[in-house]
C-alpha cells in the first residue's frame, strides 16, 4: 500500500498536482477483509488542487 501511495504521489506531481494527506491509511491493515483490502487515504486539498486534478482526468478521459 504504501508503494502505491508513492506511485499515486509521483504520478500526480507529473501533473503539478499535490495532496499532502495523501498516504496508506494505517488502520485498514487491521481488517479482517479476504482478501486483504489496504486503503489509501487520499485527504484534504484545497480548491485550486481539486480544480487542476479534475482538469487533468478531464483531459486523460478526452485521450
Amino acid at each position: 500500500m504504501t508503494l502505491c501511495a508513492e506511485e499515486l504521489r509521483t504520478a500526480l506531481a507529473a501533473h503539478g498536482i499535490t495532496l499532502p494527506s495523501l498516504r496508506a491509511d494505517l488502520p485498514s491493515f487491521a481488517g479482517s477483509y479476504r482478501p486483504a483490502a489496504g486503503l489509501i487515504a487520499l485527504g484534504d486539498c484545497n480548491t485550486t488542487t481539486a480544480r487542476r486534478l479534475a482538469e487533468v482526468l478531464r483531459k486523460a478521459a478526452e485521450g
